[in-house]
């Protein structure tokens, strides 16, 4: 299947987006830098490798904007929050998942590694997560409470799955949302485009990395 963006093509792509969703892209908000934590949802070769049964063609082009996030929270001393999506070889924790999927990402494989260069720094959190929220039965709640966290950008991939999931849940925590157009990725454009009108629509507010990344720095 060719890949509906590529790191040559996510700006013009992204600005096309936001324009289609502009109408429904109301809830305008400036990042509160000072509490806010850039989550890195699901950056792992199973879904970033070219040759896995699961590669999400928009992701490697993601992967620019959201390296440059990273960097720039850091920067700013803001937390990054890494999440990676496994499961136990034996499929105890499957569930519903073992049918509705035909691929397994593997706890301690070498499919389920975050991509190299996203790898997280010594201290940064690393959520391991069995569904597709980032906050189901896990304990990121608690460790963006502990941080007094407000603001959330929501990367990685998918948009339509475990990006737009997590932000749902967290729109429901009371977070205000911000979702970089360039900063998440999933398999077409049509899925990419409807999951960032639902967002735009009742979650969060849907803009660029490079508009993230002034606020921060700002």
């Amino acid at each position: 299947m060719k890949s509906y963006v590529t790191t040559r093509t996510i700006r013009s792509k992204a600005a096309g987006w936001l324009e289609k969703i502009v109408d429904y892209n109301r809830h305008r908000m400036r990042l509160n830098a000072s509490a806010s934590a850039l989550l890195v949802i699901d950056m792992q070769m199973f879904f970033l490798d070219p040759a896995s049964p699961t590669y999400a063609c928009g992701g490697p082009a993601a992967l620019p904007a959201i390296k440059r996030l990273a960097a720039a929270f850091r920067t700013a001393g803001r937390p990054v929050i890494f999440t990676q999506h496994v499961h136990h070889p034996n499929g105890s924790d499957l569930g519903i998942m073992d049918w509705w999927w035909e691929g397994k990402c593997l706890e301690g494989s070498e499919a389920s590694g975050i991509h190299p260069e996203l790898r997280p720094l010594p201290g940064e959190k690393v959520v391991t997560k069995h569904r597709y929220s980032a906050f189901y039965n896990t304990d990121l709640e608690t460790v963006l409470r502990c941080l007094k966290i407000e603001d959330l950008v929501v990367s990685g991939v998918l948009t339509n799955l475990c990006c737009e999931s997590t932000a749902r849940d967290a729109y429901f925590r009371d977070y205000r949302v911000f979702i970089p157009a360039d900063g998440t990725g999933t398999i077409t454009e049509g899925m990419h485009l409807a999951s960032l009108l639902n967002l735009a629509f009742g979650f969060a507010f849907v803009t660029t990395g490079d508009k993230l990344i002034a606020q921060v720095r700002a």
